[in-house]
């Protein structure tokens, strides 16, 4: 591991100007993502800005009525907190599949956000890789790439994003609150995840230096009727290779609103507009959740190993959405 530095932010405007004064620092919150990195070689900071202590870590209500969560909040009291469990639960189911109690005790709201792919030749500095090294080559497009993209991957990148809290996120509308030397700023997580195109490495639409200072959920009374469901390849925690984020309501056996968001299939939380179009005023029936699937899977370009993810999905967004739908008719 190369040498670094290491400072506590002091406060926001202090973390922000640490950033800005050295181009090779870091921003370090619970650190298990970057330390991690750090020890494989692919992220080689200067300087480590602290900002853990930084009075982030609070989860109050917004003046709209929709809650405000601080970045340094850990993701154990994300899970537990008694309004995310009451009006956005499949955030909490999202958080408690995502990771170990301990991860959950260390890991932070924004750290989660910006959290690299685990595609195993991101991490092997030996090789080549596009989101790495730019212009360097894709080796997983003709190698290992069962778990990786088939919605919005380009032959530049084929890596998935491996968060289980930006999917439930980006099912709500989040809005990402983040600060820089110029001023504060707000990013709707819908645009906070940038296309891969032909360049993966530029990987979130944040300005350079920007602290992630928080994250805010817009009022949802659809949320409160949602859920989150992961498939992986053990039982025990591990990444996802498919995940739905989904809400509905259903009044008179007709969908009034769908949300829906998926994991693992694309380089950023793919939400489900397409899907969702299909759902909306129609019978809350299977037909209609099948249809609803095929409709967003339609653009999806599988590679020759990853083709199973195709049907997986759709077999999970028809089974998710039933049973919301089952559980409204009770």
């Amino acid at each position: 591991m190369r040498e670094f530095d290491y400072r506590r932010a002091p406060d926001v405007t202090g973390a922000v100007a640490l950033l800005a004064a050295d181009p090779d620092a870091r921003f370090l919150g619970g650190g298990t993502n970057l330390v991690d990195l750090m020890k494989a070689g692919v992220e080689r900071p200067a300087l480590l800005v602290d900002v853990r202590e930084l009075p982030l870590d609070r989860i109050e209500p917004a003046d709209d009525g929709g809650l405000r969560i601080g970045a340094t909040v850990t993701n154990s009291d994300l899970a537990a907190h008694p309004e995310v469990r009451r009006r956005y639960p499949a955030l909490t189911q999202a958080v408690l599949a995502g990771a170990s109690g301990q991860l959950r005790n260390m890991a932070t709201v924004g750290g989660n956000l910006l959290q690299r792919t685990r595609c195993g030749y991101f991490t092997d500095v030996a090789g080549p890789c596009n989101k790495r090294l730019p212009g360097s080559g894709c080796p997983a497009v003709g190698g290992e790439h069962h778990n990786h993209a088939v919605l919005g991957a380009s032959d530049h990148c084929v890596a998935v994003h491996p968060s289980d809290m930006g999917v439930a996120l980006t099912a709500f509308d989040a809005v990402v609150s983040y600060e820089t030397v110029d001023g504060p700023g707000e990013l709707p997580l819908a645009d906070f995840y940038l296309p891969v195109g032909d360049t993966p490495h530029r990987e979130t639409a944040l300005p350079p230096g920007a602290l992630i200072t928080g994250v805010t959920l817009p009022p949802a009374p659809v949320a409160a009727h949602s859920r989150y469901r992961k498939v992986r390849e053990r039982a025990s925690y591990a990444f996802a290779i498919g995940s739905v984020a989904a809400a509905l309501d259903v009044r008179d056996g007709v969908v009034r609103e769908a949300r829906l968001a998926l994991g693992a299939v694309a380089s950023r939380p793919w939400r489900a507009r397409a899907a969702e179009a299909v759902l909306t005023g129609a019978p809350a029936s299977g037909d209609t959740f099948a249809a609803a699937a095929d409709a967003e899977l339609a653009a999806a370009r599988p590679l020759p190993d990853n083709g199973y993810k195709v049907t997986l999905m759709r077999n999970l967004v028809v089974a998710v959405l039933t049973e919301l739908a089952e559980e409204a008719a009770r």
